[in-house]
C-alpha cells in the first residue's frame, strides 16, 4: 500500500487581495444602497453574533466593522466600501461564521435575502459579477480552513454544502444575463462572451456568419401588435435552431436581428445554410391572424476569416445583409473572403 501523501497547503489569501474581493466597485455599492435600508449603529454595538442564523447582507458606507471569528481565528477589520455577511444573502438563514462589532459609530446598508430577486432584476450583470468575486473568495477562504483547520471539519462541510446551494442561483444569474428572454437564444452578451472562448492559438477549422433581419417587420407589429410580433421572432428563432449544429451559436442581438455564428466544413455550407433559412422562413404557415401573411428575411452570409475579429465578420455579413434588403429582400448575399 502506497503511504498516504501529505496534502498541500494552498497559500494564504494575503490581506491586501481580500480587501480587494471584499470592496464594492461603484456600480455595485450604489445598486446595494438603492434597495438596501441604511442603519447607524453605535460604537460597540453588536450587529450580530456568532452561529446565529442570519438573512441579510450589510455594506459599510462610513465607519468600521470587526468580525470575530474566535477559536484562535483572526478578527478582521472592514471599512468604507467592503461587506459582509453575504452567504447569509444569497442562502437565508445561515449560521454565522463570525460576530461583527461595530468599532467606532458606524453607517451600514442592511440588505435582505429577500431582495435578491430585485436585484437580480435591475442589474443581473452587475449581481452575476459581484456573485462571481464573492464566491471566488469564498471557497478559496473555505479550502484553506479545511485543509488547515481541521478541527472546524464539520462547520466548513455545512458551510460548503451552502456555497453548493448557490451554484444554481450563480448559474440561473449568468444565463439571465446571456440569454434572450423571449427567444431563449443568445443575446449580444452572451454571443460576445462566447466569442472570448475561441482561442485562435488553436485549430479550429472554418467558421461562417448569418446575419439575419426580417422583412418589414414593424409593418407587422404596427399591424398586428407587439404580442403577434413576438410570436413572429419566435418563429424565427425557432428556423435558426433547426439550421443550427450542436456547436454553432444563435442569437438574438436584437429587435428583429439575430445571427448564426457556424462551424462549418467548407465555404459551400455557409451559403446551402442561408439558403435553407430564406427557404424555410418563405414557406413558414403562421397561425391566424398571420395566416397568408408572408413573414421573410434577409441574410448577409460570410465565411469568418482566420486573424480578424467579430467587429470585421459582423461588418461584412452588415454590408451584405443591407443590399439584400435593397434589392427587395426575401433573400441572402453570400461572399467569401473581402
Amino acid at each position: 500500500m502506497n503511504p498516504r501523501m501529505p496534502e498541500p497547503e494552498l497559500p494564504p489569501i494575503d490581506d491586501a487581495s481580500a480587501r480587494a474581493a471584499r470592496r464594492l466597485n461603484e456600480a455595485e455599492l450604489a445598486l446595494f444602497d438603492s434597495l438596501g435600508e441604511r442603519r447607524l449603529v453605535a460604537a460597540g454595538e453588536l450587529i450580530f453574533r456568532r452561529g446565529e442564523l442570519g438573512r441579510t447582507l450589510f455594506v459599510v458606507i462610513e465607519g468600521e466593522v470587526a468580525l470575530e471569528f474566535g477559536d484562535g481565528m483572526r478578527d478582521k477589520r472592514l471599512g468604507a466600501g467592503e461587506f459582509f455577511g453575504e452567504l447569509a444573502f444569497f442562502i437565508g438563514n445561515h449560521a454565522r461564521l463570525a460576530s461583527a462589532v461595530a468599532v467606532g459609530p458606524c453607517l451600514l446598508v442592511a440588505v435582505a435575502n429577500g431582495d435578491f430577486e430585485a436585484l437580480l432584476e435591475r442589474d443581473p450583470a452587475v449581481v452575476a459579477r459581484f456573485m462571481r468575486r464573492s464566491f471566488a473568495y469564498l471557497v478559496a477562504g473555505e479550502q484553506q480552513l479545511i485543509l488547515n483547520l481541521k478541527r472546524r471539519n464539520e462547520e466548513l462541510l455545512l458551510t460548503l454544502d451552502s456555497l453548493r446551494q448557490t451554484r444554481t442561483q450563480l448559474s440561473n444569474a449568468e444565463l439571465m444575463v446571456q440569454t434572450d428572454e423571449l427567444t431563449g437564444l443568445l443575446n449580444r452578451r452572451g454571443l460576445y462572451a462566447r466569442l472570448d472562448e475561441i482561442d485562435e492559438s488553436e485549430p479550429r477549422g472554418m467558421l461562417g456568419l448569418l446575419l439575419i433581419d426580417l422583412d418589414d417587420f414593424k409593418s407587422i407589429n404596427d399591424s398586428f401588435g407587439h404580442m403577434i410580433g413576438d410570436r413572429v421572432l419566435e418563429a424565427v428563432s425557432a428556423q435558426i435552431r433547426r439550421i443550427a449544429g450542436e456547436r454553432d451559436l444563435p442569437c438574438r442581438l436584437g429587435g428583429d436581428e439575430f445571427a448564426l455564428l457556424m462551424r462549418v466544413d467548407d465555404v459551400a455550407e455557409v451559403e446551402q445554410r442561408a439558403r435553407a433559412l430564406v427557404s424555410a422562413m418563405r414557406q413558414q404557415v403562421l397561425p391566424e391572424p398571420l395566416s397568408g401573411t408572408p413573414v421573410t428575411v434577409s441574410v448577409g452570409a460570410v465565411v469568418c476569416e482566420q486573424g480578424v475579429g467579430w467587429s470585421v465578420w459582423y461588418s461584412r455579413a452588415d454590408r451584405l445583409l443591407y443590399r439584400a434588403k435593397a434589392e427587395g429582400g426575401d433573400d441572402y448575399r453570400f461572399q467569401t473572403a473581402e
